[in-house]
């Protein structure tokens, strides 16, 4: 009787959080509209009745045209909001000032830099550990040194990576790692929800806090939007548990708010960490089902490569405070002696700077496949080059396999992601789509050699306006894993090449050619 009245009040709870939200969300979005409204009307309005004001707005759009044009972006972002300025100038220009540019940007860069400059600072340079990889694998090292070179993240050995197909066992995992715990704990996610998952770390939290432990959770605020709500943030600070939260929401219009934390990052003491497609809400352990199985990955990181997940958390963290902070407590010399000499590489990629770190990892992984390269991710919205590598490496002969979910959370995107299988499958790459329900895993893995699973999806939004990050890892037994994983994720799906090899109606591609041109913006 008294566990139907908990579930009775936790379910009130939970429907009276998520009404708060939705009226905080509606009261954002009417804000924002009526802001884009208003100046949209202003310039019809002004157009109509002065001939010499339409001239200018025309100008004005065709030089936004032009700066687009020569910004350092993906071409066919590039494509989307030329055609959107030319053809609707009133229109184009108030989207394109609103979520286009990045004039919100600059302070923001320079604010954020300096962090990045502070964290990364505190990294090994590890060169002995990329020459040895030069003399293993000359591609490998080469791919370890691109992203040394552009965003300062050092190749480790000396570290074990743990595989885990199912998120279910990565939850145990956590939460066993997490009550080891005797400095601090960092934990960084896209969405947390106030739930039942969630129920079971913060009580392990609030011991470690109650026992003097450093202990920070930080969570993006769309992406937590109707998982929490205010009281969350209090109530965790009351146990000692340091929260913040990333980018809130504002009513007034500002590009940055297109740019969410998108990261799932957690790291104890600095020497175990965690990463993935899983964010800490109940949905992505199976405990509600809103979209049938809900499939997802990760990996338990044990030794020196923890160093560049602290680094990355810091990073975050450090931004949503004025004070700085002394870092070196957080970089401890691992005493750990790994099991395993294989190469691990945790990044990042970040939507301030002009280097695409999450795309390029995927293109170099393609563009050095010999046998085979397979990938899953929840959403198939890929620009030009990412078309072109992976039509190139099935055109050469590699098994290239995408495995895309057989439920949608989001139909209209699911569409657009259909809208890109019949060129693919002209190219020879073999499409699959998950029959169970949906699959959130982000991972590609390579010739039983080289693996990356992550946060970033193969989407506009993941690759070019969020903060993501990754692992690469090579000649660990976690490929291996990750390779046994693909293969049993296989039996349950439904191979729908054949579907998309024959010729199709013109109402049809005239309306996927629609989406993908609006597709960048989604």
């Amino acid at each position: 009787m008294l566990q139907k009245e908990m579930m009775t009040v936790q379910t009130e709870e939970v429907k009276e959080r998520i009404k708060n939200d939705f009226s905080r969300a509606f009261l954002v979005a009417l804000s924002v509209l009526l802001q884009i409204s208003w100046f949209i009307w202003m310039g019809l309005h002004v157009s109509k009745y002065n001939a010499a004001l339409n001239g200018i707005l025309v100008i004005i759009a065709w030089v936004l045209a032009l700066h687009v044009y020569s910004r350092y972006m993906n071409s066919a972002y590039k494509f989307s909001w030329i055609i959107l300025l030319l053809m609707f100038p009133v229109l184009g220009i108030s989207m394109y000032l609103f979520f286009g540019s990045q004039l919100s940007h600059v302070w923001i860069r320079k604010y954020i830099k300096s962090h990045v400059i502070t964290s990364r600072g505190m990294l090994p340079k590890n060169q002995e550990v990329q020459n040895r990889l030069r003399q293993a694998d000359c591609a490998m090292a080469n791919q370890a040194y691109y992203i040394r070179r552009s965003v300062g993240y050092p190749v480790y050995q000396n570290t074990d990576v743990v595989f885990h197909p199912d998120t279910t066992q990565a939850l145990g995992d956590l939460k066993a790692e997490l009550r080891k715990a005797k400095s601090f704990i960092f934990m960084e996610y896209h969405a947390i929800e106030d739930s039942s998952a969630w129920a079971g770390i913060e009580e392990i939290l609030a011991e470690k806090a109650a026992a003097g432990l450093e202990v920070r959770v930080l969570y993006d605020d769309v992406g937590s939007m109707f998982f929490v709500s205010k009281p969350f943030t209090k109530r965790l600070q009351s146990k000692g548990i340091q929260c913040r939260v990333f980018n809130p929401i504002s009513p007034i219009v500002n590009t940055f708010m297109n740019n969410r934390d998108h990261r799932k990052i957690t790291v104890i003491d600095g020497v175990t960490g965690f990463t993935g497609g899983y964010n800490l809400a109940d949905r992505y352990f199976n405990i509600t089902h809103p979209y049938g199985h809900w499939k997802d990955t990760g990996i338990k990181l044990i030794g020196d490569a923890v160093s560049s997940l602290t680094a990355i958390f810091l990073e975050m963290w450090n931004t949503t405070q004025k004070v700085p902070e002394n870092q070196k407590q957080f970089f401890p010399e691992p005493a750990y002696q790994a099991k395993e000499n294989g190469y691990v590489m945790p990044y990042s990629d970040t939507p301030l700077d002009y280097e695409k770190v999450g795309e390029n990892v995927y293109l170099n992984l393609i563009k050095n496949a010999k046998r085979y390269v397979y990938i899953t991710t929840p959403y198939l919205i890929i620009d030009d080059e990412m078309h072109s590598e992976l039509a190139l490496a099935a055109q050469r002969g590699v098994d290239v396999r995408i495995i895309t979910p057989g439920i949608p959370d989001k139909k209209l995107v699911y569409r657009v992601t259909r809208s890109y299988y019949a060129r693919l499958v002209t190219s020879g790459v073999r499409i699959f789509e998950y029959t169970p329900g949906f699959m959130h895993a982000k991972q590609f893995v390579c010739d039983d050699e080289l693996a990356t699973v992550g946060t970033i999806n193969l989407d506009f939004r993941s690759l070019y306006l969020h903060f993501e990050n990754g692992c690469w890892f090579y000649n660990c037994k976690a490929v291996h894993d990750v390779k046994a994983d693909f293969d049993n994720t296989f039996k349950v799906c439904e191979e729908v090449t054949g579907k998309y090899k024959g010729k199709r109606s013109l109402t049809l591609r005239t309306g996927e050619c629609i989406l993908r041109l609006l597709s960048p913006m989604m």
